[in-house]
């Protein structure tokens, strides 16, 4: 399997289970987390969603121009997502605000990944 497929596998992956959490969120977790709390789970969702769609936007510029650093930004996005959104979906779900300290490093992640996303396209030939 090409990478370009492989980010488009993780991508498509990521957006079902963004769907699937935000149902979840809206239907289960509703009547059961205080409004703080939802709202962390919505970011987590949030990010989730943007993210797999970056992932997306990744497999299609490996196809057109390729790219290791191309590459590299889509490893970012997926590491990202894992630990902002993940961190997110365990505080919210748990209240144990311990998780919200590893958050940060999720969103650094996704700066790296866009900005090392932007430098692949522009040194793409």
């Amino acid at each position: 399997m090409t990478t370009a497929r492989v980010f488009l596998a993780l991508g498509s992956a990521s957006a079902f289970l963004a769907v699937a959490g935000g149902a979840f969120g809206a239907h289960a977790l509703r009547r059961r987390l205080d409004e703080n709390l939802l709202a962390v789970f919505e970011t987590g969702i949030r990010y989730q969603m943007y993210h797999a769609l970056a992932l997306l936007a990744v497999a299609w510029v490996m196809d057109r121009w390729g790219g290791g650093l191309v590459a590299a930004s889509g490893w970012l996005f997926v590491v990202g997502t894992v630990i902002f959104s993940g961190s997110l979906y365990l505080l919210a779900l748990t209240g144990q605000r311990m998780f919200g300290a590893v958050t940060p490093l999720g969103g650094v992640a996704f700066l790296a990944g866009w900005l090392v996303l932007l430098i692949g396209v522009l040194r793409a030939s």
